[in-house]
């Protein structure tokens, strides 16, 4: 007698099958490695979950990847968290996903290593796209909670350092759900309002979880498009947030955010000090320099008749000093000439006659005797002592060589 047999259909199978995974696995973690990773426009995700020996298909609806903090893609190492089902049109077993984290790290951080990578590539950190602030803000516009102590922290700075500069604040919240929001918002009023020379993005210290609204995207953008240049000033972490990487200028506490103006204050004054110095060297130069072209200029407008009067007066000046001049040349030309005088009188003939003795002369020719020999009786001699002369005529020549 044959054995009676049951014949399944396909359906039947799989439903018993189906059955037996959900008895046997109920819900499951299961770790693997993401791979050919796609979105459907219906929101669900598709992927295959795989390790060295095997692979499992995994779905995950837009029910439970809605609130996913980062973004799934091929590479990803993850720990997965669902139930064991089959698929009957393909009669394939798979992993329905409720919930997936990153192996290793927490979806957080790899979230904002995804989004910070992402935005480094679109150039939102660029260096080149910052703005430097103006030399002087003296209106500066603050995105903070308006009862938190950062914004306490930077008024007092600023009404000690920089009364002169005016702040508005725009109210958001700095943590929580919806805060990065508001805090774009803020950035975005601002530059619509366009009546402050700089934006200071704020909050005081706090945890990772407490800043976290400062590495939205949202927040980045806004920061990124405004047209007016922004300081971020979040908190006291050594962790940099996705805004203090897009700000314009970061510092790390919001009393550094005011220091920075009181400075830019305290530089401008000392620059205007030294300008008004410059200055006033220069006009005192430019008063003397007309001071004394005045005067030459009153000098020169004098009447004719000073003018005349100055003249006669430089011309007696001149005329004493020639006079005196020349009675001093006359005084050493007479000196010189007596001196020659002297000097001619030692040398004349005429000298020896004061000494006692005489000169004769023919009178016929005028020769002086200077020899017996040349006379003759009968010639009439004129003979010159010191004082006088007198005529003798030779009665005898007397020719004597012995003295």
């Amino acid at each position: 007698m044959e054995k009676s047999r049951h014949i399944y259909t396909v359906s039947e199978i799989t439903q018993d099958i189906k059955i037996i995974l959900e008895n046997t696995f109920g819900e499951v973690w299961v770790e693997g490695e993401i791979s050919n990773f796609r979105a459907a426009t219906s929101g669900h995700f598709y992927f295959t979950l795989k390790d060295k020996d095997a692979v499992l298909s995994a779905a995950m609806f837009v029910r439970a990847n809605r609130q996913l903090k980062f973004k799934i893609e091929d590479g990803l190492k993850v720990i997965c968290f669902g139930k064991v089902d089959i698929y009957p049109p393909r009669g394939q077993y798979q992993l329905i996903v409720e919930s997936i984290e990153p192996k290793g790290v927490g979806a957080q951080q790899l979230a904002f290593e995804q989004l910070k990578n992402r935005l480094l590539k679109e150039g939102l950190f660029d260096p080149a796209h910052k703005k430097p602030l103006p030399l002087m803000p003296f209106r500066a516009g603050i995105v903070t909670s308006s009862a938190g102590a950062a914004v306490r922290d930077i008024l007092q700075i600023l009404k000690k350092g920089a009364p002169c500069v005016d702040v508005i604040i725009r109210s958001a919240r700095v943590q929580g759900e919806g805060a990065a929001l508001e805090i774009a918002e803020g950035v975005e009023d601002f530059n619509r309002f366009k009546e402050v020379d700089v934006i200071i993005i704020s909050r005081g210290g706090g945890s990772t979880e407490d800043l976290w609204a400062f590495n939205e995207e949202v927040i980045a953008r806004a920061i990124y498009n405004s047209t007016i240049p922004t300081i971020s000033a979040v908190g006291h972490q050594i962790n940099t947030t996705l805004s203090d990487l897009v700000a314009d200028v970061f510092v790390e506490t919001p009393s550094a955010a005011a220091k920075i103006i009181v400075d830019k204050k305290n530089k401008l004054l000392s620059e205007l000090e030294s300008y008004k110095y410059e200055l006033i060297s220069s006009v005192t130069a430019v008063i003397q320099g007309l001071k004394n072209n005045l005067i030459a200029l009153r000098h020169m407008l004098k009447s004719p008749l000073d003018r005349l009067l100055e003249k006669q007066q430089l011309l007696d000046e001149l005329s004493t000093a020639l006079l005196s001049h020349i009675r001093h040349c006359l005084s050493i030309a007479n000196e010189r000439a007596l001196s020659l005088i002297k000097r001619l009188e030692a040398l004349s003939p005429l000298a020896v006659l004061s000494r006692g003795y005489s000169l004769s002369t023919l009178v016929s020719n005028g020769a002086v005797v200077k020899d017996a020999a040349e006379l003759k009786a009968g010639d009439l001699v004129k003979t010159m002592l010191k004082k006088g002369s007198f005529l003798g005529t030779v009665q005898e020549v007397i020719e004597d060589d012995k003295r």
